[in-house]
């Protein structure tokens, strides 16, 4: 089945159309990574395929991930052989796929001895983790780990305590944006033939009166609730898989053991490294990941990023925030292993997501809990998919979609290992000094329908947020193309403005909703409703956090002045 024209294959209104008037052969709840890749399997599998959403595609855990695609190096050391091997292999396969979103990525392990926090043994239980790690499927991306004299290793991470360093070890992951990964994997499967839509949220599972199997959900869509109908329904809620599961259960199960990981941005003159890098944390048996972003034409970045803390979360699945105790772990492994004094003032950006681990017969550390995945039936023949990570969502969505297939009686063969995601065909990887390098990076051979929005109006091609790489006809391609239905889905998801420089972000909210209004057919009052509700999300945020509320506050108070849009919605 070769995909329909880019126009033609996201839109809300046709699908929830479609939702309500068509018979399913599965419905999948959960518009995470998972889901969507359980949608794109079952659809290029000729499978007549669903999905819905309940807030916005990768809203919940896909878009708080440490943005990487690798095989986890550290799920050697404990054991998880298979793992890592099979995750390394996914990893590959997502390079040819989508070789605009997943790029290759050095990654450094400094060694510091002196008065250090890596002694010699473990410097050389590294070296063997290294070997392993290229033997279990490393050497897949082209390259082998290498030892890096003192001299090297500081070139790569300037900022670097010179004198307790000894060497270092270098290797090689991939990277994406989560997110973006996220919906062009959805985007990919309306293309192929699934109904999908956001901002649906489930609220019955229906089942057959005479053997109690679920043979659809029932949705709510714009205060209009429609019963999807399906043969197979597949739980991919991640967190929420037990409440989907409660649905059509007698009792709320608790098969999950949530996690969270929390991540912080700096600027990226305050560590400098031109690689990721990997640092441990004092009197813990962790590391953090270092990782530049946002690569400027003369070889700098504008930020780094460092996460991820793994601790058990109790708290409201969804509102999992970052605290000032979160910020003060990740800045004390960051001070650690830089001189140059990173303090909470230097932070512009936080986020915090949960891991949906499944529960162990034993207790113990979240982060020593396995990242394989899990799917099990209930007695309502629901499927439900959950733990995994983000590199290995082809996998589980596979196994998933074959789960189903047993209970649809039928046989199909997965196509996935070696179907192209939307925006690989035409893409060729620029140089960080090619004016087109940052679309190229976000939406390959996609992004001439960017470049055609600027030709059109040249206001298009100006920044969306100052500082940001981001132009203004990302957000209008975002309403138009993507499904965003809020300035949070623009700002937060779509882009990722909110996350590197949360300030600046809030700054540009009347601006940039003054620019999606006619887009989405908003009158001043619903502009003003969405930059408050933005600005209100980033100051709870800066609340949690303890960063920066009273200037996030004196932005709320920024009203709509200009003229009234109108009501009518550009399709």
């Amino acid at each position: 089945m070769n995909p329909v024209p880019i126009d033609n294959a996201f839109d809300r209104s046709a699908m929830l159309d479609r939702l309500a008037a068509e018979t399913f052969d599965i419905v999948v709840v959960g518009g995470g990574i998972t889901g969507v890749g359980v949608a794109l399997d079952a659809a290029s599998r000729g499978l007549r395929t669903a999905l819905v959403e309940r807030d916005d595609f990768a809203s919940g855990t896909s878009s708080k991930s440490s943005k990487l695609v690798h095989g986890g190096l550290r799920y050697l050391q404990q054991g998880e052989v298979r793992l890592v091997y099979e995750a390394l292999h996914e990893r590959q396969r997502l390079r040819k796929n989508a070789p605009h979103l997943v790029r290759v990525m050095p990654f450094m392990i400094p060694i510091l001895t002196k008065d250090g926090l890596i002694p010699p043994k473990i410097a050389r239980v590294l070296g063997t983790s290294m070997w392993m790690y290229d033997l279990t499927g490393g050497w897949r991306i082209g390259k082998l780990h290498k030892r890096l004299k003192k001299q090297a290793a500081v070139k790569h991470l300037p900022t670097m305590p010179e004198a307790r360093l000894a060497s270092a070890y270098l290797y090689y992951d991939a990277s994406a944006d989560d997110a973006r990964l996220c919906l062009t994997v959805a985007r990919t499967a309306a293309a192929h033939g699934a109904a999908v839509a956001n901002a649906c949220a489930v609220v019955g599972i229906s089942t057959d009166a005479d053997t109690g199997r679920a043979n659809g959900v029932v949705v709510n869509a714009d205060g209009r609730e429609i019963r999807v109908r399906a043969s197979v329904v597949v739980n991919a809620a991640g967190v929420w898989a037990d409440d989907v599961r409660a649905l059509a259960e007698n009792a709320h199960p608790d098969s999950i053991r949530p996690a969270k990981g929390v991540h912080i941005t700096v600027p990226w003159h305050k560590v400098r490294n031109d690689i990721a890098v990997v640092i441990p944390v004092p009197k813990d048996k962790r590391s953090l990941f270092v990782v530049p972003w946002g690569p400027k034409p003369d070889g700098t970045f504008q930020h780094a990023y460092v996460g991820t803390t793994d601790t058990d979360f109790n708290g409201d699945v969804d509102d999992p925030q970052c605290t000032k105790d979160d910020i003060a772990y990740v800045l004390r492994a960051l001070n650690a292993a830089v001189t140059t004094g990173i303090t909470e003032s230097d932070v512009t950006g936080v986020w915090a997501g949960l891991r949906p681990l499944v529960k162990a017969a034993t207790s113990g550390r979240t982060a020593d809990l396995s990242r394989r995945h899990s799917i099990t039936t209930n007695d309502a023949c629901v499927i439900s998919v959950t733990g995994g990570k983000l590199t290995t969502y082809r996998e589980m969505a596979e196994h998933s979609v074959d789960a189903a297939l047993e209970q649809l009686g039928r046989r199909a063969r997965c196509r996935t290992k070696s179907l192209k995601l939307l925006g690989a065909a035409g893409f060729r990887e620029l140089d960080a000094d090619s004016p087109d390098a940052h679309l190229a990076s976000r939406f390959g051979g996609e992004m001439t329908a960017l470049k055609t929005l600027i030709a059109g109006d040249t206001s298009l091609g100006e920044p969306l947020v100052e500082g940001l790489p981001y132009v203004r006809a990302e957000a209008v391609y975002a309403v138009r193309y993507e499904m965003a239905l809020t300035l949070d889905d623009v700002l937060t998801r779509r882009t990722r403005a909110r996350l590197f420089d949360r300030n600046a972000t809030v700054a540009a909210a009347v601006s940039v909703a003054a620019l999606i209004a006619p887009e989405l057919g908003w009158d001043s009052s619903e502009q003003q409703r969405q930059i408050d509700a933005f600005v209100a999300s980033c100051a709870h945020e800066a609340a949690a956090a303890h960063l920066g509320e009273a200037e996030l506050n004196a932005t709320s108070a920024a009203t709509v002045t200009h003229t009234p849009v109108s009501t009518e919605a550009r399709s």
